[in-house]
């Protein structure tokens, strides 16, 4: 069973020589973490995927504005309008702007890794499994694949946009989708890996600079942006493109850029978008300062 996460390779290593995926290591290592069985693992992540899919489908259907008034009402918007993208990607857009516009709302969300990055994971993945006329069972094994991917990426870097800017929220989300959607397509262990850095080295140095604070502008489209490199990434690890740089190096490199960040770009609302006039117009309006 196995008790230790350090790195995606070992992860690629492992299921290689074993022949399984990804997604049966963290199956186990789930278990021995948690101390419980392979069923309650099981069941708990098919309770967050339901978590999402509710998410997406509240998000989807409501008008209804967040409380500041900043976020709301787009991904009803987007649904409701033909789309240049149409198909697989078009719905991961959508999906992801509407799971991020319910926790706007305070709704209801699976932080997958985080409040701020909730939409990418669901966005991406449920759409996908339209795509691929899969169920959401199937879904539940990829969901573990993603998880093990963000235990590397907590490991040895950060989740946090406090600590990381944006890249290690919705970049780290993309990374964790990216390799999910490949082991969902039949992808091999190696391809995930791939898949997973191609998406985060994509979003590399990408701040957190929220507009009052507040968890909505500009985090919900990025959330949808995130979704699309995560789809992007694995079209193209399952193609056979990889990444120049292995994986767990991306992950070490957005640590380094992480650290190198000025405290206002990581979630404290003085740098970025944040200090932008309308920014701060708003800001004002919301907070009263």
């Amino acid at each position: 069973m196995l008790k230790q996460i350090s790195s995606v390779q070992q992860l690629i290593d492992i299921a290689t020589q074993k022949d399984v995926p990804i997604s049966q290591l963290i199956l186990e290592y789930e278990q021995y973490v948690s101390d419980t069985n392979a069923e309650t693992v099981l069941n708990h992540t098919r309770h967050i995927l339901k978590t999402m899919y509710s998410a997406i489908e509240e998000g989807i259907h409501s008008k209804e504005r967040s409380h500041t008034g900043l976020s709301g009402g787009d991904a009803y918007l987007y649904d409701k309008k033909g789309s240049l993208l149409e198909g697989v990607a078009a719905k991961a857009l959508v999906n992801a702007i509407a799971a991020s516009e319910t926790n706007g709302r305070m709704g209801k969300i699976a932080a997958c890794p985080t409040a701020g990055a909730s939409g990418v994971t669901p966005g991406a993945l449920f759409a996908t499994a339209d795509k691929l006329g899969k169920t959401h069972e199937d879904l539940v094994y990829p969901l573990l694949t993603a998880s093990g991917i963000g235990v590397v990426i907590n490991h040895r870097a950060f989740l946090a946009g406090a600590l990381g800017g944006c890249q290690a929220e919705v970049g780290s989300a993309a990374a964790m989708t990216a390799g999910a959607i490949v082991e969902l397509a039949g992808g091999s262990p190696r391809q995930v890996g791939q898949a997973a850095a191609l998406a985060m080295k994509n979003l590399l140095g990408l701040p957190c600079d929220p507009v009052a604070g507040l968890v909505e502008v500009p985090c919900v489209k990025r959330n949808g942006m995130g979704a699309l490199v995560a789809l992007a990434a694995a079209d193209l690890a399952l193609a056979g493109v990889e990444s120049t740089i292995p994986v767990d190096e991306v992950i070490d490199t957005m640590a380094k850029i992480g650290k190198d960040m000025p405290i206002g770009l990581k979630e404290t609302a003085t740098g970025g978008l944040a200090i932008t006039p309308t920014a701060l117009s708003l800001t004002e309006k919301i907070l009263g300062s």
